[in-house]
């Protein structure tokens, strides 16, 4: 008799602390053995998810409670990596829906709340961070039902069950007079709320793949849940692929969850999740089937990319210097990997052999992809972010955002000017002690370039939170100001004496040392034109000047330009260079009159 076993999803808001309790729930579990060396969010292991803070990658784990196998799925907040929630929803039974006690419901939750209603999930509510000052508990559980009903739960879904909580202190509760002990109350309540999963062990093998995981030595490995039959290690099957073609193959590996690590398995039946290799042309939503009686699953549907950048080889003057990875095949062979594990990422070739068209889920979701890439050792140009279009019944339609900005009092005016430009429309003003909450429909091409107008209007103190709403009709033009740039002249090194004497003609992204080339964006001009400087120019040193005397004399600091930074900076006629030890801004043409 096998286990009784619980899947569930734990979704929420990005930040609003879901890794940090997945984290108490295995630390509670008993998975780490005594003094063993756990890091903060074990579940976010790759370097670029510490560092952010952020989930990217839905991640599977399992634990027991009494005698019940617990799959847990952590999945990303953040709606540039949808893709990753709406598949993962159709592996588990219930979710755990995580809402900070300060910030209540935010626009991610209501993305990733949608997805849960309709998969017709009945989720738990956790409310998280209750111990921080500020904290509201009972005003965030009233904000949560008005957002089921504001989505169109049914009544069943209405009467969710809820639990006030601390990831970082380790303890859920069910009322908060009760006393802060464990994780004991939200381990039961998964027990209590989240219903068994239904499947029939006897039926034929029908498993469907959610998860896209790549060994070197075992090749392509899909992950997902069994819905009937039995699986055993080494036995035959067959892929049912989205295009109607059978692919026979064997399961030449098994493997389970247990906390943290992969274990293999001889047998696993209905219910469970697995990881299984011997496919390598599975794709997500496909069906793994019995070779008898093979029966297709409802293939997953995953939303469609909104954004647009072009990929191109590096062809600068300092092209091939820093890079391992540089050519076109290399490009295009690194690309064509990526697909096989992001699912809402799409590569299409162009007219030029050194130019790829990339779509993904919106400026982070590419963005992330770009960091990845950088530090694996590839060095290319990308180009200026463009939204993708539709067409529907003759028209144009472009996709809307709903934006949500938490800024001071004092910076309202100027974030409701900022956006007005852009096209964007106020729906809902919320003020509270000293801070408003704005939210506004914007089309996502207005969104482009507007995080640096915001972290200038909040002076950095203002938060800012978008996610996909839906596709409309086309709206005007959308006005994004931006003064010109500052252009180096020629090729060099940039000196100290050049750029103090240019410092009156703007704002400069480079400090002296640095290595410049004709045509490379070294600056924001002051005024709306480009501007072309000689920032490599040297003192002429004499018998009656002394060379110590610049040494009082300060440089203002120049802007870091981030990789996001530097993507939402860039205009139509400029790229990003990207290298493993530099990001560079740049004229497509380096040469004047083909730039006028």
């Amino acid at each position: 008799m096998s286990l009784p076993i619980r899947n569930v999803a734990i979704i929420a808001h990005v930040d609003h602390g879901k890794t940090t309790l997945v984290d108490a729930l295995l630390k509670q579990s008993g998975i780490f053995r005594e003094g063993e060396d756990v890091p903060d969010c074990v579940m976010d292991s790759n370097d670029l998810e510490r560092e952010r803070g952020i989930t990217i990658l839905s991640k599977n784990t399992a634990v027991h409670y009494q005698d019940t196998l617990i799959n847990i799925v952590d999945t990303p907040g953040h709606a540039d990596f949808g893709g990753e929630v709406e598949r993962v929803l159709g592996m588990v039974d219930g979710c755990i829906l995580i809402v900070d006690a300060n910030e209540g419901p935010m626009p991610q939750t209501r993305f990733v709340l949608k997805k849960a209603l309709e998969k017709g999930l009945r989720p738990i509510v956790v409310v998280n961070k209750i111990d921080r000052g500020q904290a509201d508990p009972h005003l965030a559980v009233d904000k949560v039902l008005d957002l089921f009903i504001d989505l169109g739960a049914d009544d069943d879904q209405c009467d969710f069950p809820y639990l006030f909580a601390s990831g970082l202190g380790g303890f859920a509760k069910e009322n908060l007079d009760d006393e802060d002990k464990d994780m004991q109350p939200l381990f039961e309540a998964i027990l209590g709320h989240v219903p068994p999963p239904i499947g029939d062990p006897n039926k034929p093998l029908q498993l469907q793949v959610t998860t896209l995981d790549y060994s070197d030595y075992l090749g392509r490995i899909v992950i997902g849940r069994i819905h009937n039959g039995t699986i055993k290690a080494g036995q035959q099957a067959i892929l049912l692929q989205d295009s109607d073609q059978v692919v026979k193959g064997k399961i030449t590996k098994l493997m389970g969850f247990e906390g943290l690590a992969r274990v293999e398995l001889e047998e696993a039946t209905a219910g469970m999740i697995v990881a299984v290799a011997g496919f390598a042309d599975a794709n997500i939503g496909e069906t793994i089937a019995c070779p008898d009686e093979p029966q297709a699953l409802p293939l997953i549907k995953v939303d469609e990319p909104t954004l647009q950048m072009t990929f191109l080889v590096n062809d600068s003057p300092f092209a091939g210097q820093e890079g391992q990875f540089v050519t076109s095949r290399q490009l295009r062979d690194r690309l064509m990997r990526e697909l096989e594990t992001n699912v809402a990422l799409r590569v299409e070739p162009t007219d030029s052999p050194d130019k790829f068209a990339v779509s993904g889920r919106g400026e982070l979701h590419l963005g992330i992809l770009i960091e990845t890439m950088r530090r694996e050792g590839y060095e290319f140009q990308v180009s200026q972010p463009q939204v993708i279009y539709r067409e529907v019944n003759g028209q144009p339609y472009e996709p809307f955002e709903l934006l949500v900005l938490d800024v001071p009092e004092d910076a309202v005016g100027g974030c409701m000017e900022r956006i007005g430009e852009r096209k964007g429309e106020m729906q809902d003003m919320r003020m509270t002690a000293g801070r408003s909450q704005l939210e506004f429909v914007i089309p996502a091409r207005g969104l482009i370039g507007f995080r640096g107008d915001f972290v200038r209007i909040t002076r950095g103190d203002g938060i800012m939170n978008h996610s996909f709403l839906e596709y409309r009709p086309l709206s005007g033009d959308v006005e994004t100001r931006r003064n010109g740039v500052l252009i180096s002249f020629e090729e060099g090194v940039a000196t100290f004496y050049a750029l103090k004497n240019a410092e009156d003609r703007g704002v400069f992204f480079i400090e002296p040392g640095t290595k410049v080339y004709k045509g490379m964006i070294i600056g924001e001009n002051n005024r709306p034109q480009d501007l072309e400087l000689n920032v490599c120019k040297t003192k002429q040193l004499t018998n009656h000047r002394a060379a110590s005397g610049d040494e009082l004399v300060q440089l203002q600091s120049p802007i870091d330009m981030s990789l996001e930074r530097a993507l939402e900076y860039i205009g139509a006629d400029e790229l990003v260079e990207v290298t493993p030890e530099s990001i560079r801004l740049r004229k497509m043409s380096a040469k004047k009159l083909a730039r006028r």
